[in-house]
């Protein structure tokens, strides 16, 4: 086991981890923007690697992606975009920005093998942000 996470990653965990990195004072806010990050990322990761992925998550974030994922492809900036929108009410891009780092931050502790890695070599190098490959901005 790599991490924090015994017994693979359990959602209050996450959600208290991207809470406390994301700077998100509400426990409902952080979890939506848990959710959020997942059912984008099952977009944009194509074929078996989202069931490798719900393999290491609890039950309520396996349960937002699919079986076989479609590989859509987009860009950063778009899968930011996309995590605003999922997470609704007034988050912005530059905030959804924040959490989607934060919930791959946490993925990145918790995740074990080299599945972060096979999560990695699927997105296109704009992607480094959000995988935490570059400095992070803060508003």
């Amino acid at each position: 086991m790599r991490g924090g996470y015994p017994m693979g990653m359990q959602q209050h965990e996450i959600t208290s981890a991207v809470a406390r990195t994301a700077g998100i004072a509400d426990h409902e806010d952080a979890e939506r923007a848990v959710r959020a990050t997942v059912q984008v990322l099952g977009t944009r990761l194509a074929g078996g690697q989202t069931r490798n992925l719900a393999s290491q998550l609890p039950a309520e974030l396996a349960a937002l992606l699919p079986e076989d994922g479609p590989g859509d492809r987009f860009g950063v900036e778009e899968f930011y975009r996309r995590v605003a929108e999922a997470e609704g009410g007034n988050c912005t891009e530059p905030q959804a920005r924040q959490h989607a780092r934060a919930t791959l931050a946490a993925f990145k502790v918790g995740l074990t093998g080299r599945e972060f890695d096979h999560i990695a070599t699927q997105l296109p190098p704009d992607y480094a942000d959000l995988l935490g490959t570059e400095p992070v901005r803060h508003h």
